[in-house]
């Protein structure tokens, strides 16, 4: 028999239109996950069936500039206030970003975003992005992202303009928890980047990592702070520990902790996409595929920022495999 108050709250959820949990519900619903996991995610993996039905799309991201990062964020290898061993160059060419691109969009890619380290572009930089996102629009099918800091609104609506249809940044973790991760910029700034973006009529990609020494309530209340932004796609990473980095000794996520993540997203943000992305690999291990049965309707595929993903071909199989459609453009 279900426990009673995750099975009633995903049967609101499922039946009231505009029904949503309180904090205090989501909360009681985390503290109930951990004696019924079981419980809590199958609700979930109901949940995404009836608002992403059987359907999952796939994005792939590039390490498009690497290193020097001026930001102390604790997990972060590309940070120069840390020692982490990684390849540092500026910002990629036009040739190898669309090239890039392309073979990932032939490996199963839907959604494609270069990534930059730094807290922004230079005007050059952010011109050679443009003029990449142009190309791509026009020549393949792929959503295009991006992920280049924080934004100006003249910046935002140049991305727009371009063809980038949906803009990443992610909050990392609750706002009650950020001095404890970054101490470089203010977390209003990160809000503000998300509402610039918004503004100027890009979808918002916005999530952050569990792992970082938040509690289930901190995990509440940065679900709570993406839904009154109204962002599109909620990206969920795992830490993954890099040597050199202050997460360095933090302890990998347990993979049913993980699994219950997703979940408890999933309770707060029905109807909105969420994607696992960096960490699950080495967190989740033989339960990759209960990341769909947690409620995530995205995945993202290839390699990471400065650490390797599995083959894309392995994840395309396993989406197959699980009896859900691969969406496509």
């Amino acid at each position: 028999m279900f426990q009673s108050t995750i099975l009633s709250t995903a049967e609101r959820i499922l039946k009231e239109p505009g029904y949503a949990v309180s904090f205090e519900q989501a909360c009681q619903l985390a503290a109930l996950s951990e004696a019924h996991p079981e419980d809590f995610i199958f609700c979930a993996h109901k949940i995404r069936t009836q608002f992403k039905e059987n359907r999952v799309f796939t994005c792939a991201i590039i390490n498009a500039k690497s290193g020097l990062c001026t930001e102390d964020c604790a997990f972060c290898a590309q940070s120069s206030h840390h020692g982490a061993q990684i390849e540092v160059y500026p910002l990629k060419s036009e040739a190898e970003l669309i090239g890039h691109a392309m073979r990932m969009r032939d490996a199963g890619a839907t959604n494609y975003s270069p990534v930059t380290s730094g807290h922004s572009l230079t005007d050059n930089e952010m011109d050679r992005v443009t003029r990449v996102a142009a190309t791509l629009e026009s020549r393949t099918d792929l959503k295009m992202c991006a992920s280049l800091g924080m934004l100006t609104e003249s910046r935002a609506r140049r991305l727009k303009a371009s063809g980038v249809s949906r803009y990443h940044h992610n909050l990392e973790t609750a706002r009650s928890h950020f001095d404890q991760i970054c101490t470089t910029h203010d977390y209003e700034e990160d809000l503000e980047t998300v509402r610039v973006a918004k503004g100027a009529g890009l979808e918002i990609c916005s999530g952050g990592i569990m792992g970082l020494g938040e509690t289930w309530e901190q995990r509440v209340e940065l679900a709570m702070t993406l839904r009154e932004l109204d962002v599109d796609s909620i990206p969920i990473n795992f830490l993954n520990p890099i040597p050199g980095t202050r997460m360095e000794k933090r302890p990998l996520l347990p993979p049913m902790e993980a699994l219950r993540c997703i979940a408890l997203f999933r309770f707060i943000h029905p109807r909105k996409d969420i994607t696992v992305c960096g960490g699950r690999e080495v967190t989740l291990k033989d339960f990759q595929s209960w990341v769909f049965l947690a409620g995530a309707n995205g995945l993202m595929i290839g390699d990471y920022l400065t650490t390797k993903g599995r083959s894309a071909a392995m994840d395309i199989a396993m989406i197959g495999a699980m009896g859900l459609e691969h969406e496509r453009p």
